[in-house]
C-alpha cells in the first residue's frame, strides 16, 4: 500500500491510497470468505459455492465493495496515526474510487475534514474587559429568604385576599370579541400568583380577590403570542376563586439553622455567603475568560469545517433535551408544539457553535505558540486533590480513573496557565457589573 496526502479546499485533505494487485486479490478473497453465505447457486450448498462460480453467476465485481471496505478499515486508521503531526481528522471521510479503476489500478480517494489552522492578529497588549462580582449582605439575605420560601409549609387561607406567592384554585372562562376561544377556559386550575405563567395582567387581576368572588379581568394578548388569532387581541377572563393556599415561612432561628445543617444562624449565614462568593468567583472567572477570547477572536480567522459546527450544535441540542427532560417535557413534544423539526431548530445554535469552535482553536493555538505545558508534578498534585475530594488516597483513586481523565487534567492545567498568561500580558479593564 502506498498513499499520498495533499491539501484540499475548506480545511480538508485528500488522501490517495494505491493498493497492489496482490493486496487487492487478498482483500477480495477475505470478502468472499466473509460473505459467501449470503449467496446461493443451484447445485451447491449455501456457503460452499466457489468464488469463481459466484463471480460468473452474479458478476465479476460481486465482492469489490466489501474488499474496498476491508482495505479502508485496515489502512485508514494507520495513515491517520502516521500523519498525526501534520493534520487531525475531525470527521468521517468522503470516499471515492480513483480514475480508471481496475484490478491493476486499485486506488481509493479519501477527502477528510481536518482541524483548521487559526490565524490570530494579536493576543497580547490589548484592552480587555474584566468582570468582578461581589457578594453583599443583601445577596445573602435574599438567598436565605429564597430557602425559606422553598421549605415553607402550605396552609389554607380563609381570612384575607389572595396575594403574590399564594397558590389559588380557580375556574376561568376567556372571551375575545364576546366569544369563547380554544384553550381559554378551565375548572379547578391551580395557579401560583407571581409565577408569570399566564399572560400579563391575569395574575395581577386575581391578586386581591377573596374566596368565592367572581371577577372579570381584562387583558391584552402579547403581539408575539403563539396563536395567530389572539396576537395583540383584547380579551376578558371571568374568574371564580375557590381556594387560597399560602406559605408559612419558618422562623430564622436555631431550629432553622439545624434543619439546614448548621449549628447556628451565624454559621448558616457564613455558609451561605461562602457558597455565594464561590459562585460569584466562578462567574467572574468564566465571563472574564470569555471576554478574553471574544477580544482575541476579533482579529482571528479560521476555515472551520461544517462537521465541527454540526458537532457543537448537536451537543447544544442534547443539553436542551436534558434540561427539558428535568422539567418533564420531551424534546419531540416541544418541537411539535412550536411547529419545527430537530434539524431546523438545530440551526439556531450555528452561530454560537461557530464561535465556540473558533475559541477552542484559539486556545490550542496560543498554548502551542507559547509552549505552555503541564508538568508531571502538577498533574499528580491535581489527581491527589481530586482523590482527597472523594475521600480516597491518590494511588487508590488512580486505579478507578477513566483513561481519558489524565488527559483532561493535563489540558485543564494548560488552559488555567493560558488564561493567567493572557491576563498578565493584556490590559485588563474592570467592567461595570452587568
Amino acid at each position: 500500500m502506498k498513499y499520498e496526502v495533499k491539501p484540499a479546499e475548506k480545511s480538508t485533505v485528500k488522501i490517495t491510497i494505491a493498493f497492489s494487485p496482490e493486496e487487492w486479490e487478498e482483500a477480495n478473497n477475505k470478502a468472499y470468505v466473509q460473505n459467501r453465505n449470503k449467496y446461493a447457486v443451484n447445485g451447491f450448498r449455501r456457503g460452499k459455492v466457489p468464488k469463481h462460480v459466484l463471480e460468473l453467476y452474479y458478476g465479476k465485481g460481486l465482492f469489490y465493495e466489501e474488499a474496498l471496505n476491508l482495505l479502508y478499515a485496515e489502512h485508514y486508521g494507520e495513515i491517520l496515526e502516521k500523519e498525526k503531526e501534520h493534520f487531525t481528522a475531525v470527521g468521517e471521510p468522503t470516499l471515492s474510487l480513483g480514475e480508471d479503476f481496475s484490478e491493476e489500478n486499485i486506488v481509493l480517494v479519501a477527502e477528510v475534514p481536518v482541524k483548521p489552522d487559526v490565524t490570530i492578529g494579536s493576543y497580547k497588549g490589548i484592552k480587555i474587559p474584566k468582570y468582578e462580582y461581589n457578594v453583599t449582605d443583601a445577596d445573602v439575605e435574599k438567598e436565605i429568604e429564597s430557602v425559606r420560601e422553598r421549605i415553607a409549609e402550605s396552609v389554607e387561607v380563609t381570612d384575607r385576599a389572595a396575594q403574590e406567592g399564594d397558590t389559588v384554585n380557580i375556574d376561568f372562562v376567556g372571551k375575545a370579541d364576546g366569544k369563547e376561544f380554544d384553550g381559554g377556559s378551565a375548572k379547578g386550575y391551580d395557579l401560583t400568583l407571581g409565577s408569570h405563567s399566564f399572560i400579563p395582567g391575569f395574575e395581577e387581576g386575581v391578586a386581591g380577590m377573596t374566596l368565592g368572588e367572581v371577577k372579570d379581568i381584562a387583558v391584552t394578548f402579547p403581539e408575539d403570542y403563539q396563536s395567530e388569532e389572539l396576537k395583540g387581541k383584547a380579551a376578558v377572563f371571568t374568574v371564580t376563586l375557590h381556594k387560597i393556599t399560602g406559605k408559612l415561612l419558618p422562623e430564622l432561628d436555631e431550629a432553622f439553622a439545624k434543619k439546614m445543617g448548621s449549628d447556628s444562624m451565624e454559621a448558616y449565614t457564613a455558609k451561605v455567603r461562602e457558597r455565594l462568593e464561590k459562585n460569584a468567583a466562578s462567574r467572574s472567572l468564566n465571563e472574564t475568560e470569555n471576554s478574553i477570547l471574544t477580544e482575541i477572536a476579533k482579529t482571528a480567522s479560521a476555515e472551520i469545517p461544517q462537521v465541527m459546527i454540526d458537532r457543537q450544535c448537536e451537543a447544544a441540542m442534547q443539553r436542551m433535551e436534558y434540561n427539558l427532560m428535568y422539567q418533564g417535557i420531551k424534546l419531540d413534544d416541544y418541537l411539535a408544539y412550536i411547529g419545527t423539526t430537530r434539524e431546523e431548530y438545530k440551526k439556531n445554535f450555528e452561530e454560537e457553535a461557530r464561535t465556540t469552535v473558533l475559541h477552542q482553536l484559539i486556545i490550542e493555538k496560543i498554548i502551542a505558540l507559547e509552549g505552555i505545558t503541564a508538568t508531571e508534578e502538577e498533574i499528580e498534585a491535581k489527581i491527589a486533590e481530586q482523590a482527597a475530594s472523594v475521600g480516597k488516597e491518590a494511588e487508590e483513586y488512580k486505579k478507578t480513573m477513566d483513561p481519558r481523565q489524565r488527559e483532561y487534567i493535563e489540558n485543564d492545567i494548560k488552559i488555567t496557565k493560558l488564561f493567567a498568561f493572557l491576563q498578565e500580558n493584556n490590559e485588563m479593564i474592570i467592567a461595570e457589573e452587568k
